[in-house]
């Protein structure tokens, strides 16, 4: 049986160096700006989603942790479902103009 091991940002796949996966320096945590200087964009998308719209909110700049607490704030107040991926807030809906509205109440004044 392998084993399956993640992936090396350096590219690097195989090594006979026994601390191989250990080697490489983890990335540190990213401070979370604050909510005036985060530029959020909204936008309606439907790729590869069956025809479904999905409403996406790109650009925070933060840690994974406030990311989340903003995205169950949004589907909360959206009433819908929804995730965090690739560093997008995934709302399952067409609530783009709601959103917009909700995030510049919130705080977020650069919000399109």
């Amino acid at each position: 049986m392998s084993q399956k091991h993640t992936t090396r940002p350096d590219g690097l796949a195989y090594s006979t160096n026994k601390d191989f996966f250990n080697d490489f320096p983890e990335d540190e945590p990213q401070d979370t700006l604050p909510k005036e200087k985060q530029k959020l964009r909204v936008k309606l998308d439907t790729k590869q989603r069956a025809g479904k719209v999905v409403t996406l909110v790109d650009g925070f700049i933060g840690a994974l942790d406030d990311m989340e607490a903003l995205a169950k704030q949004l589907k909360t107040k959206c009433g819908a479902g929804g995730s965090v991926k690739d560093g997008y807030i995934i709302i399952q809906g067409d609530y783009k103009d709601k959103v917009v509205g909700w995030l510049k109440d919130w705080g977020y004044v650069l919000t399109k």
